[in-house]
């Protein structure tokens, strides 16, 4: 439980949280604290001006940290508007526990008033002094905010258990302790004020008196406190928005706030979220029983170590005593060496259970925390906390990885005294290694044969030369960046081949390979020279696809069975050069409005393409389209699709532009900008039997892709994934090069 104490404190004022407020970066403050650090910021920042550009469209906006820097990173000191010449420079302070945070830029409220009742300036900010995240309070100011009631609880029972014993509650000066507590009046007596003021008589005698510990025990268990909501304070809570993730009322929802999202029970909600930070719980409990039985380890490798030494030390003391004066003079160098390597290993080992003790010690008040959560009663707070504390436990346990409980000094001493030689050369007399090492392991040599490129992805294999006589453990295969860049490592393993995907096209890459063993590394095998495809077919992937959609022609057709929409994704991504791709409508009854455009991996697959923020798309129908992204609908343009027209798509990820085309002309502007990262083809489509019935399907076939590719900038690579198979295709030359398939490009081209 003490450990657990870092979670309760303020990082502001650095003592127990009072009436914690939870911010939208799901880290808490007292709510005076919260008072104490808010900044003005100028006019042009507020919440009107932004909500009257059309800018804005949340209760709090996170600031344009380009224009305003609240947080200085080199720790100077000082805190600053960065883009308003208007604002003064604001010195910084440093809570008791070390967080930095800012002075009040506005007079303190009123001593009459409190501080959640005293108004806040106008174009108020707050800075979370743990993440530094700044955002712009709205006309609610701080009680915006929900209060983190589970906190408190915990709080409070934390503090109950650290407390010596129970007082009396009603002693007007110095309280004694109680020795019993009242059930129905919930108050705590010592013996004179409970014959002074809860007399055993008339209606008084029909309440039940417990032992104070007793009490306290009953207090925990008092049913839960009834959560309202907090834009309607006459509303229980009584579900959950899930895509918010908050907390509603019935009011909320005839409102319409929250119409296209999905709703459900709160208890449901509660009872998922409390399983589901039990499960993390548990993965979390293994590492730190793994942690301890580590940091024992470690203490036992100090004792060896100190038990070794003494037992080196002797032993070289007896044969440089042997050796009379000159072998003296020469013995004191011989016990620094052995000395400096006794301290250098012990301060290895010693550095090592510091760290994993301050580690242990972070992970159990973390795990103390969290079960002292679960304990809550209160959904709603629960809920507010439950998947910061989720991700919280899952970072966590991902720092005690590999290599994290692994000791990083032997406790052997590796040296030996050779006696042997005469007197006059003394001189020379020097520590030789008790164990000789194997030697390193031979130069793996690349199997050009079973090389081989395809599309955006490069297979590599490689074998033992010979006539080697030294295993290797693993292999080290390292990639350069495609434009002449440093080398970095993609695989690490035993595996004698590897395939790296999320190549760039038409991108020519340098691939070496070189062994280990415990001695060491082996020397780098020759470079690989590996050149990308110029261009590429795509088929549609069936693997990422929803369950309704039908797949044909060696998945390059594609139809529907559902009456709702469902979405395909095609199997090659995107995230360098220019792009287009055309599609053919084969069947269309005039009535379904298929949906064209790119996503990420994990876009929704059972709703329209466009609904969530992992795709971009336009549909359209018979008679006119529109641009979808976020459920939001832009850019109504006349013109649709019938039977055998044809959709293309451009994307430009040198301009980070999308662009849509139908029958080679250009439909409407271009339809979104920034766009970056790994991005698929996608569409969708859906079933209308009212009218035609089954036969009448939308049938999309893929029928070209040109590949435009130009040089970008290192920073807009994308994280390689490995994975060991084996590759069918190759050629015989160390210069490997996939022959691009024909292709074809609009009659007008749709880029410069």
């Amino acid at each position: 439980m003490e450990e657990m104490e870092e979670e309760l404190k303020c990082p502001v004022c650095g003592s127990f949280y009072r009436e914690p407020i939870l911010l939208p970066c799901s880290h808490n403050l007292c709510q005076a604290c919260a008072r104490n650090i808010l900044v003005q910021t100028p006019e042009a920042e507020s919440p009107r001006s932004r909500r009257a550009s059309g800018s804005g469209a949340s209760d709090y906006d996170y600031l344009d940290l380009d224009k305003m820097s609240l947080y200085s990173e080199a720790d100077s000191g000082y805190g600053s508007y960065g883009g308003f010449a208007s604002a003064p420079t604001t010195p910084s302070q440093k809570s008791p526990n070390g967080v930095r945070v800012f002075p009040p830029a506005v007079p303190p409220p009123a001593a009459h008033l409190s501080p959640a009742l005293a108004p806040v300036p106008r174009n108020s900010c707050i800075t979370c002094p743990q993440c530094h995240r700044s955002l712009v309070l709205d006309d609610r100011g701080l009680r915006g905010f929900p209060k983190n009631r589970v906190l408190e609880g915990v709080i409070d029972r934390y503090q109950q258990s650290k407390a010596a014993a129970l007082k009396c509650q009603l002693c007007e000066k110095a309280p004694k302790e109680a020795t019993v507590m009242c059930e129905q009046c919930d108050v705590f007596y010592c013996d004179p004020c409970r014959l002074r003021c809860h007399p055993p008589r008339g209606p008084l005698a029909k309440h039940r008196l417990v032992p104070p510990a007793q009490g306290r025990v009953s207090r925990r268990l008092s049913p839960r406190k009834v959560s309202t909501c907090t834009d309607h304070e006459l509303e229980n809570l009584s579900m959950y928005c899930v895509q918010c993730k908050v907390p509603v009322c019935y009011q909320c929802l005839e409102e319409g706030k929250h119409s296209s999202h999905e709703v459900k029970a709160l208890g449901a909600m509660w009872k998922l979220h409390k399983s589901q930070l039990s499960q993390a719980l548990n993965g979390l409990s293994d590492r730190a029983k793994e942690a301890k039985e580590f940091l024992v380890q470690l203490r036992n490798m100090v004792q060896q170590i100190q038990e070794n030494s003494v037992e080196f030390e002797a032993c070289l003391v007896a044969q440089c005593d042997a050796l009379i004066d000159a072998l003296n003079r020469r013995k004191a160098q011989l016990l620094a060496r052995v000395n400096k390597e006794h301290e250098h290993k012990l301060k290895v080992v010693r550095d090592q259970i510091s760290h994993c003790t301050v580690k242990l010690r972070q992970t159990t008040g973390l795990m103390e925390y969290c079960l002292e959560v679960i304990k809550e009663n209160d959904p709603s707070g629960f809920l507010q906390i439950s998947d910061a504390l989720i991700r919280r436990v899952h970072l966590t346990e991902d720092q005690w990885g590999k290599g994290t409980l692994t000791p990083r000094m032997t406790t052997d001493f590796d040296l030996s005294l050779d006696n042997s030689p005469l007197l006059q050369s003394i001189h020379q007399l020097d520590f030789v290694q008790m164990k000789a090492s194997p030697p390193v392991p031979a130069t793996p040599i690349l199997q050009l044969e079973e090389c081989c490129t395809h599309n955006s992805s490069a297979t590599l294999s490689w074998k033992q030369p010979p006539l080697s006589t030294v295993p290797a453990e693993g292999y080290i295969l390292e990639l350069d960046d495609g434009s002449g860049g440093q080398f970095r490592e993609v695989y690490v393993g035993k595996e004698t081949m590897c395939t790296v995907d999320g190549l760039h096209f038409n991108s020519t890459y340098n691939a070496r390979i070189k062994a280990f063993n415990k001695t060491g590394v082996s020397q780098y095998s020759k470079t690989l020279v590996l050149q990308t495809s110029e261009a590429a077919w795509f088929a549609f992937d069936p693997g990422s696809a929803h369950s309704d959609i039908i797949f044909s022609n060696d998945n390059l057709t594609v139809t529907c069975s559902s009456y709702d929409d469902r979405v395909v994704l095609g199997k090659t991504g995107f995230s360098k050069g220019v792009h287009y791709w055309e599609l053919t409508v084969d069947r269309y009854d005039n009535h379904p409005d298929p949906a064209f455009g790119v996503a990420r991996i994990d876009v929704m697959k059972d709703v329209m393409l466009g609904k969530d923020d992992k795709a971009w798309a336009m549909y359209v129908d018979n008679n006119r389209s529109w641009f979808m992204h976020h459920n939001s609908h832009t850019n109504r343009t006349e013109g649709g699709i019938t039977k055998e027209a044809t959709v293309g798509v451009l994307l430009d990820l040198n301009r980070k532009t999308l662009t849509f085309f139908i029958n080679d002309e250009q439909q409407g502007p271009i339809a979104f900008e920034n766009m970056e990262g790994l991005l698929f083809p996608a569409v969708s489509l859906n079933r209308n039997v009212q009218f035609l019935g089954a036969s009448e399907d939308i049938s999309l076939t893929p029928t070209q892709m040109s590949l435009v590719l130009a040089p970008v900038a290192l920073a807009n690579l994308q994280p390689l994934h490995t994975k060991t198979r084996r590759c069918l295709h190759g050629t015989q030359s160390c210069w490997l090069h996939l022959c691009p398939l024909s292709t074809a490009v609009p009659a007008q081209p749709p880029h410069e």
